[in-house]
């Protein structure tokens, strides 16, 4: 079972009870691992904020024996449950370690400042909190005892690679897609077993670099497996 199946197999009846997902809006994002095992990630821009059940419509069943159409919103009332419920995300994510600011933005939208850094001995993942309920992750990095490290960016991109994105689908997709858009920057001067950005890797003072440009058509998540020296 993959990293990413694994994650959503053990969360997704949070997710489906009470959770909320999270989806990237404008953001720039940068990830570095050095062969050395220490890592550095940021994360900087927009995070919009919807119910598990945004993702799906709402369908009534017209009674004629034809096919159910989408019911009406109560938007009023939707609203102001979002707004709380963003306010909340909020004041969880801001006493977790890596948020230098968060700010509510919209009713659904927020504005945060990550960054972080440390040493790759146990696995990543990028957003989760308790408190929050946030559970659906835009970065996961699995370490593994061989010296390899497999690294996922589900939350930019649509698809995450078929069966991986379990019972979610499309893990980064949904509703919050329309407002996706960035980049994802992955800097190492570890050895690059395998990556999915068609352009390749570029030379740079800090070693290879892989730029993904994040869209609402964006439909492969960033993937990467790095080895790290032993």
């Amino acid at each position: 079972m993959t990293l990413l199946a694994r994650i959503t197999a053990a969360l997704a009846p949070l997710v489906l009870l009470s959770g909320c997902l999270l989806s990237p809006g404008k953001f720039t994002s940068n990830l570095d691992i050095r062969k050395d095992g220490t890592f550095s990630f940021a994360y900087v821009g927009e995070v919009i904020v919807a119910e598990p059940s945004d993702q799906m419509p709402d369908m009534t069943d017209t009674g004629d024996g034809k096919a159910p159409s989408p019911a009406p919103t109560k938007s009023a009332q939707k609203s102001k449950e979002t707004a709380a419920k963003t306010k909340a995300v909020a004041d969880a994510l801001a006493k977790e370690k890596g948020f230098r600011s968060v700010r509510v933005v919209g009713p659904d939208k927020l504005s945060v400042d990550y960054q972080i850094s440390g040493r790759l001995d146990h696995s990543f993942v990028f957003p989760f909190n308790i408190d929050a309920k946030a559970i659906i992750p835009f970065l996961a990095i699995e370490v593994r005892a061989d010296g390899k490290v497999r690294m996922m960016a589900p939350g930019f991109g649509e698809e995450a690679s078929g069966a991986a994105a379990g019972p979610m689908g499309g893990m980064g997709g949904g509703s919050g897609a329309k407002d996706r858009n960035g980049t994802f920057t992955l800097t190492t001067d570890a050895e690059i077993i395998s990556q999915n950005q068609e352009d390749g890797a570029t030379d740079t003072q800090r070693g290879k670099q892989i730029v993904w440009t994040i869209t609402p058509e964006t439909r492969a998540a960033p993937t990467a497996v790095l080895k790290l020296a032993q």
